[in-house]
């Protein structure tokens, strides 16, 4: 909630569209939903390189009198599925670590 009563909200947004998305959602009359919506667009603009492009969707959304829907436009600006690496995390055996245990201290007593 910070958002809604911060002096320099307006020198906060990368662009006007971001302002006036702010201002439609507080309009919508949930401030508590439209401050933690802005800060998620914030976010995402900064986290996924897209500051311009998602202000040229927010726009688009405002002129056709819609809101934005974070959920959607994550999914909208994020990377593909395709894009993502492929991590696979192998565990090692506690008896390893048990292992480990029994070793002497280096340069002290165990």
């Amino acid at each position: 909630m910070a958002l809604l009563n911060l002096v320099y909200r307006d020198q906060l947004f990368p662009r006007d569209a971001y302002r006036r998305t702010f201002d439609a959602l507080l309009a919508g009359g949930d401030a508590r939903l439209a401050c933690r919506c802005m800060v998620g667009l914030l976010a995402l603009a900064h986290e996924r390189g897209c500051e311009a492009a998602l202000a040229q969707h927010l726009e688009a959304l405002l002129e056709a009198g819609e809101l934005p829907h974070l959920d959607t436009l994550r999914e909208r600006f994020g990377p593909a599925p395709s894009e993502l690496p492929h991590v696979e995390v192998r565990l090692g055996s506690l008896v390893d670590y048990d292992a480990l245990m029994d070793q002497p201290v280096m340069g002290g007593v165990a």
